[in-house]
C-alpha cells in the first residue's frame, strides 16, 4: 500500500467497510467530546528542539515487562478483527512481529488464541474483561498462559458500556460469520442479535459484564497466573496510587478511545498526573488519539513508556491485511524515528517533559469550558 501517513490509510479503508462497520470502528460514545479531545490534546503541545547534538543513530528500543521490542508503539486491544479483513487478529499479529512491536489481543478476538500465538513473533498480552461467569475468565487466563502470552490487561473502565450513538442509530450487531471464538457461544449470543435504536454490542456487556469489580477482586485473578497484571483506563492519581498499592505491574492511561465516559479527559492530559503518582519503575503506557510518531514521542516524554494504537491498525488491516497493518507500523516508526533526530533526543531515554514547552506539559482537556 502507497501511503504516507495514516490519512491515506484511513480513506483506504473507509473504501473498503460497510458504512455500519465503519461508524463501530470510528465511533465514540454520547456526544463525542472525549473522542475529539484525544486528537486535540496533541495539537496542543509544542516541542523543544536541542540543537548540536549527534543524531547520526536513533534507538527507540526498549524492554517493557521483561519483553524486548523495537519499538514503543504497540497495538491496543480490540475486538473482532475478521470483521476488518478474513484473517483478523492473525494477519494483525504477523504484522505487529514484522515491526518488532507488542501485540495485546482481545478478549474477543475472532481467531483463537493459540493461532494468534502461532502467527506472533513478537510479544503477546491478552486483554480481559471482568465477566460475570469467573470460570471463562479462569479459563482464558490458563490458555493464555500455556500458549505463550506475556502479561494479562484488565480494562477496568467499563461497568457498562458506553452510549455509542452511531451503533444505536445503525442497530448494528455482530455478522454471524464473525465471532468470539475463544469463549462460549451462549457468552456471546446477544451481540449478534441487535434492533433499531439499540446494539449487540452493548446489549452483550450488560448481560456478560461484572459492574461489582472493585480493587479486593484482583486477588481472584493475581492467585489464578503467574503473569504481569496492567490496569486498563486508568485517568486518575487516585486510582494509579491504589494500582500500585494493589501490586499491578503496569498500567495504561485509556479513556477506551473516547468509547466510554464523554467528557472524561482526554489520555495525554491524565498522563502527567497518573504517572507522577507512581514508582518509577512501574511502567505507563497510553492509548487514544495516537496518529504520529511525534504523537508518541509527546506521550513519552510526558510520562509514558510506551503507547497503543487501536483504529489505525484496523484502518491498515482493511486496506491491505497484514501489509496494511505493517504499513502503518512501519510509518509511524518511521516518524518516531525523524522525530527523535530533529529533536535532538535520539533515544527513548532521552525524552523527559523538558522536551516540551513548559505551558504544554500538562495539557488541559482540550475544549472544556468548565
Amino acid at each position: 500500500m502507497d501511503a504516507l501517513e495514516l490519512s491515506d490509510v484511513e480513506r483506504a479503508a473507509r473504501a473498503e467497510l460497510p458504512p455500519e462497520t465503519w461508524d463501530f470502528l470510528q465511533g465514540g460514545s454520547g456526544a463525542e467530546r472525549t473522542l475529539a479531545a484525544n486528537r486535540a490534546q496533541f495539537a496542543h503541545c509544542r516541542l523543544r528542539p536541542r540543537t548540536m547534538v549527534d543524531v547520526s543513530t536513533t534507538d527507540q528500543r526498549l524492554t517493557l515487562l521483561g519483553s524486548p521490542l523495537q519499538t514503543p508503539i504497540g497495538i491496543a486491544p480490540m475486538a473482532y478483527h475478521q470483521l476488518f479483513h478474513p484473517e483478523g487478529e492473525v494477519a494483525t499479529a504477523r504484522a505487529a512481529g514484522r515491526a518488532g512491536a507488542l501485540m495485546v489481543a482481545g478478549i474477543f478476538a475472532s481467531r483463537t488464541l493459540e493461532s494468534i500465538a502461532g502467527a506472533a513473533t513478537g510479544p503477546l498480552w491478552l486483554q480481559l474483561y471482568w465477566l460475570r461467569r469467573r470460570d471463562a475468565l479462569a479459563a482464558l487466563v490458563a490458555r493464555a498462559e500455556d500458549a505463550g502470552y506475556r502479561a494479562l490487561v484488565l480494562t477496568v473502565d467499563a461497568p457498562r458500556i458506553g452510549r455509542r450513538l452511531r451503533d444505536a442509530r445503525n442497530g448494528f450487531a455482530i455478522p454471524a460469520h464473525v465471532r468470539a471464538v475463544n469463549l462460549d457461544p451462549a457468552l456471546t449470543a446477544a451481540s449478534h442479535r441487535a434492533d433499531h435504536g439499540s446494539s449487540g454490542i452493548a446489549d452483550h456487556a450488560r448481560e456478560q459484564f461484572d459492574p461489582t469489580l472493585t480493587w479486593a477482586d484482583l486477588a481472584w485473578l493475581r492467585a489464578r497466573t503467574r503473569l504481569p497484571i496492567v490496569l486498563k483506563g486508568i485517568l486518575t492519581a487516585e486510582d494509579a496510587r491504589l494500582a500500585a498499592e494493589h501490586g499491578v505491574d503496569a498500567v495504561l492511561v485509556s479513556n477506551h478511545g473516547g468509547r466510554q465516559l464523554d467528557g472524561a479527559p482526554p489520555t495525554l492530559t491524565a498522563l502527567p498526573e497518573v504517572a507522577a503518582a507512581l514508582p518509577p519503575n512501574l511502567p505507563v503506557l497510553l492509548d487514544g488519539g495516537v496518529r504520529t510518531g511525534t504523537d508518541a514521542a509527546l506521550a513519552i516524554a510526558l510520562g509514558a513508556h510506551a503507547v497503543l494504537i487501536g483504529r489505525p491498525a484496523l484502518w491498515g488491516l482493511a486496506a491491505d491485511g497484514e501489509n496494511g497493518v505493517a504499513r502503518v507500523l512501519d510509518l509511524l516508526k518511521a516518524e518516531l524515528d525523524h522525530t527523535l533526530a530533529l529533536l535532538g533526543r535520539p533515544r527513548l531515554t532521552d525524552l523527559d517533559p523538558t522536551a516540551v514547552a513548559p505551558a504544554h506539559r500538562n495539557p488541559p482537556t482540550a475544549g472544556c469550558r468548565c
